[in-house]
């Protein structure tokens, strides 16, 4: 029997964080350092399996790595993990951001054991959704990341932070019980869990119409995503969450929600996906428009890159229910480059407020000759998010948009993609206003002697930055797994 390479990485961070709470009256530094030899261990064996990982043709719609053991006899329900190439992607992505994110949280004095214990419980429950080939086992790590964020939030966070904990809580709960409702209404039509075996497969005696339990499904994903008018909590829990908390909550837990759509959504139900993909796509504009129409209003840093990742996030609706391979494929490396464009917008805005203690966009200005590392990384990763050539938000903003407007799913999907084109103009205009605002003009008095990055800070941002240039410059690096997980959810839909 070979090695069990995605139990370990789902579980590496859960035993760091075993050994930091046996520990007896550990040092600060301690903590830090066993959490960063345990995240960048499942960092490490997630890029084993990208190089071991099976890219040729007889690999397309093969699920690689499996792990299956009997879990739950009654219902039949298995221990299943497996990963192909939608969900190779999500896993690098969130061990990366895991990594990065005890980085970002070096400064941390408050509580230092419970807050990495927290931090790394949060990184298993999400890596445990993408690896997960079961419903329940599924089910049961979406739950599971509910309550490490909210006590990150909640303890370690700023402003009305207890609020924003619990309007996270209420509505994910609320996607929950809807998505339960899907889970359980196709278990009793099929008698099956597996996600592997629902594929495209006619359901046996439906207890509910389908499109029933394709919109059950669908909303507890629209609200991860999220997917506007159900994306109120996201600015709330981004403003006030730790910066490693919005690191990771921007950077791979919204990805959970267009995860859901590809893997169950519309694998299971390509049908009546196709069916609706006209009403989604037009929700999906208006994400993207409204997204950022609502950022350019924004007067505080964290709350403006939080609207403009619903925006973004509009573009993977898009790709997703444009519902063509290669649409499907730019939204998935979308939510790949989102997450570490993104992540990389947050820890900068970490970095400015650590230093100058201030994030108010009518306080701040004249930053520039202060920070100078600062400033250039925090323009690359702007730019990054407005889509300029050679950068990975460029590479999959593009093929989502090739896809979108060639695809036959939906009519009139070519005025629909024009106006989310449009949504990149938006984008330009509050990147660089911000950049502006924040860093240029005259330097103001009261920011004299403000440190710029230090050692730590910058092995953190600068790893960012090669991973935004790598996939832009070579998007094919990652194009090439993401099409074996897409072209049999494409023949699916049968366009």
């Amino acid at each position: 029997m070979g090695f069990n390479y995605l139990s370990a990485i789902v579980f590496l961070p859960v035993a760091g964080l075993v050994v930091i709470a046996l520990l007896s009256k550990p040092q600060p530094k301690t903590i830090k350092f066993i959490a960063l030899a345990f995240t960048l261990a499942a960092f490490a064996l997630s890029l084993a399996v990208f190089c071991l990982f099976d890219r040729s043709g007889g690999a397309i719609g093969r699920m690689q790595f499996e792990e299956k053991i009997l879990w739950i006899p009654a219902i039949n329900a298995f221990y299943h993990l497996g990963v192909d190439g939608l969900s190779l992607p999500m896993v690098i992505l969130m061990t990366f951001l895991g990594f990065l994110a005890v980085l970002v949280s070096w400064h941390i004095e408050l509580r230092p054991r419970q807050y990495f214990i927290w931090l790394l419980l949060l990184e298993t429950s999400i890596l445990g959704v993408f690896c997960s080939l079961d419903l329940v086992l599924f089910f049961l790590f979406w739950e599971l990341e509910l309550v490490p964020m909210y006590f990150l939030i909640s303890i370690w966070g700023s402003g009305r932070k207890e609020y924003s904990a619990i309007k996270y809580v209420i509505y994910t709960l609320v996607g929950s019980a809807f998505m339960l409702a899907g889970i359980l209404s196709i278990y009793f039509a099929t008698g099956s869990l597996n996600m592997m075996e629902l594929a495209g497969l006619a359901l046996v005696k439906p207890v509910i119409p389908l499109a029933a339990m394709f919109f059950f499904l669908l909303v507890g994903f629209a609200i991860k995503l999220p997917v506007v008018p159900l994306h109120t909590w996201l600015p709330d829990a981004h403003t006030d969450a730790p910066t490693a908390a919005s690191v990771v909550l921007a950077g791979a837990l919204l990805k959970m929600g267009g995860y859901g759509m590809i893997r169950l959504c519309v694998t299971i139900f390509p049908e009546v996906a196709l069916h609706y993909a006209p009403l989604l796509v037009a929700l999906a504009v208006v994400s993207v428009l409204y997204g950022a129409a609502v950022t350019l209003r924004q007067k505080d840093l964290k709350r403006l890159i939080a609207y403009s990742s619903v925006s973004h996030m509009g573009y993977v609706l898009l790709g997703i229910f444009a519902l063509s391979q290669v649409s499907l494929t730019g939204a998935t490396l979308q939510m790949f480059s989102h997450g570490i464009i993104t992540g990389l917008l947050f820890a900068m805005v970490g970095l400015v407020y650590d230093k100058a203690h201030e994030r108010n966009l009518d306080n701040l200005g004249g930053l520039a000759r202060q920070m100078p590392v600062i400033v250039v990384v925090f323009s690359i990763a702007g730019l990054a998010s407005l889509g300029l050539p050679g950068t990975s938000g460029f590479a999959a903003e593009f093929i989502t948009f090739v896809g979108s407007f060639s695809s036959m799913a939906v009519a009139g999907i070519r005025a629909y993609t024009i106006l989310g084109v449009f949504g990149i103009v938006l984008t330009a205009g509050y990147i660089l206003w911000m950049l502006q605002r924040v860093f240029y003009g005259p330097p103001l008095e009261k920011f004299n002697g403000v440190p710029d990055a230090n050692n730590v800070d910058k092995v953190c941002i600068f790893s960012f930055v090669v991973a935004i240039m790598l996939v832009g410059i070579y998007p094919a690096i990652l194009t090439n797994v993401i099409n074996l997980g897409i072209e049999p959810i494409a023949k699916l839909i049968g366009l």
